[in-house]
């Protein structure tokens, strides 16, 4: 058997000529790098190592290996250009995760802190030549992470994550009693929470097109969790505007929590029983509306996260821009600027920066102003703000302080924690900008044009 010149030899800086043939005496070809020195080996793990994971939810090899080291991440990447440190870049913490896989680091502290510091923003990936699934691999190593958690720590996120914010009965309840709560908060969470909540309110289960207007139709709409309790009247204004539009909504009674916050915590298997329920609920939907970044980049990845849980869906205003609206607002808004905040989960994971400019333009006289630096991340990043106060509130007055510069009177923003996370920071600086969803920004102008303070939100279905 006649040797052929391999990628190996090139890099070796020789050829192999018709006559050099390597065997093992018993004419079969030998392995590669079987000429290297005593002591050397290709990069990867030793013969006999064994993996550091516990349990199945672990970055995979697959994922690990197509991280190639190039680094065109670390200037993206937030943590990196606040600390300047290899550990704090996708590129390090990849490093770490590698080092488990092959038997040479355990999960410990050290490794605990390297992904907790992460915001898992995803602007890595948004950048990386290889694809690198960052977002899945930080998951499931945050899985990994968990059960070195304290007693109390690991008390708190079970009560959460796992109990209440997937239970909208508890969730109520624990709204109504956030008045009480309050003063016993933190400094910091206290600056967060909206003071207004709607702990009771419902949405209407059917919303018709008004009378008259071509039906489209039917799409559902995602509550959300969080959503729907603090900032009810934007998933109101998201079905008035959908409605407006000719698309029949609906908002299914057996929904629950996105999952997307149990999922960048460590609590994938919380993440997967609310992927199923919500799979179920949404079943046979043509069209899931989610006006939330975060949950809608999550949703979007059931398919992924368990077998037969895909869903059909969108951003909302991805959506209007797609399928164009039926009517443009003839009446302008009050404050013609209006700045633009891109949410990490919809620029990045979704891909979506362009469309919702493109559906506000179209009230008359708006101008999109855009914020310096506008494609970083806020330091929300779900429960980092509380969890990680100092890194989140660095890159939290970046944010203020880009958005007071433009010397608006709005800031729109499509994410929950971003609109909390960036009202505490202009409130921090003395700044009067409003932070509204920008389908608020649409639903203004429609109710202007009919001259209603408070237009009807469709028939409710017995």
């Amino acid at each position: 058997m006649r040797r052929q010149t391999t990628d190996a030899d090139v890099v070796a800086g020789r050829a192999c000529d018709d006559s050099e043939v390597l065997t093992d005496g018993d004419h079969e070809p030998l392995p590669l790098g079987s000429e290297l020195p005593e002591g050397f080996r290709f990069i990867g793990p030793e013969a006999d190592a064994q993996p550091g994971w516990v349990g199945t939810d672990a970055p995979s090899d697959a994922d690990l290996s197509s991280c190639v080291a190039c680094g065109l991440c670390l200037p993206h990447c937030p943590t990196y250009r606040l600390t300047g440190e290899e550990s704090a870049s996708p590129r390090g913490r990849i490093t770490a995760m590698r080092s488990v896989a092959e038997g040479t680091a355990v999960v410990d502290d050290t490794f605990a802190g390297f992904m907790d510091l992460c915001l898992v923003c995803r602007a890595c990936e948004d950048v990386c030549p290889s694809h690198v699934p960052f977002g899945r691999m930080m998951e499931r190593a945050r899985v990994q992470v968990e059960p070195l958690r304290t007693r109390s720590a690991r008390f708190l996120r079970w009560l959460g994550l796992d109990v209440v914010l997937p239970h909208p009965a508890l969730l109520r309840t624990a709204t109504f009693f956030q008045p009480i709560a309050r003063p016993f908060l933190s400094r910091r969470m206290r600056a967060l929470a909206p003071r207004r909540t709607s702990p009771f309110a419902r949405l209407p289960r059917l919303t018709e097109p008004a009378a008259g207007t071509n039906v489209r139709g039917t799409v559902a709409v995602l509550s959300g969790c969080v959503q729907d309790r603090w900032f009810h009247e934007v998933n109101l204004a998201t079905i008035r505007v959908l409605a407006h539009n000719g698309w029949r909504v609906v908002v299914p009674r057996a929904q629950r929590c996105c999952g997307a916050l149990a999922a960048h915590n460590g609590r994938l298997d919380t993440a997967r029983t609310l992927a199923r329920r919500n799979a179920k609920a949404f079943a046979g939907i043509d069209h899931v509306i989610v006006n939330s970044a975060g949950c809608g980049a999550h949703m979007q990845d059931y398919g992924e996260l368990v077998e037969g849980t895909a869903l059909p869906v969108h951003d909302v205003m991805a959506f209007l821009d797609d399928l164009g609206p039926v009517e443009t607002p003839p009446a302008p808004l009050a404050g013609p600027r209006v700045a633009y905040h891109d949410a990490c989960h919809a620029l990045r994971a979704q891909g979506i920066r362009s469309q919702p400019r493109s559906v506000l333009r179209q009230i008359p006289g708006t101008q999109i102003v855009e914020l310096e630096h506008g494609d970083r991340c806020c330091g929300a990043a779900g429960l980092y703000n509380v969890l990680e106060p100092e890194m989140s509130r660095a890159l939290m007055r970046q944010k203020a302080e880009a958005v007071r510069d433009t010397g608006v009177g709005v800031v729109a923003s499509a994410n929950p924690g971003c609109t909390m996370q960036i009202s505490a920071g202009l409130r921090e600086l003395g700044a009067d900008v409003e932070v509204v969803h920008p389908v608020e920004l649409l639903d203004r102008a429609y109710r202007a044009t009919s001259g209603m303070e408070q237009p009807p939100t469709g028939t409710v279905a017995p």
